[in-house]
């Protein structure tokens, strides 16, 4: 895990049999950049055209992270 607690980190570490957990896949996949873009959606700067992928993005990036922290925890729940 590289001495990292970061999901991206432990994710491949615990449960290396699952390549649907792929966050190169997505068209986001930084929590980061997750985050301020959901800020900016909260704050009303996103352009009107670009709500809805930006929306479809998030719950994707949400979707996988939340998938990710179950599967973790399944894992660590059997040690």
């Amino acid at each position: 895990m590289q001495g990292s607690a970061s999901i991206k980190k432990v994710l491949p570490a615990l449960c290396p049999n699952y390549p649907e957990l792929d966050y190169d896949a997505l068209n986001l996949g930084n929590g980061g950049d997750a985050s301020n873009l959901l800020k900016a959606l909260a704050e009303g700067t996103v352009p009107s055209d670009k709500i809805q992928d930006l929306r479809t993005d998030l719950l994707a990036y949400c979707k996988l992270d939340t998938l990710a922290m179950v599967k973790i925890w399944e894992v660590l729940k059997g040690l």
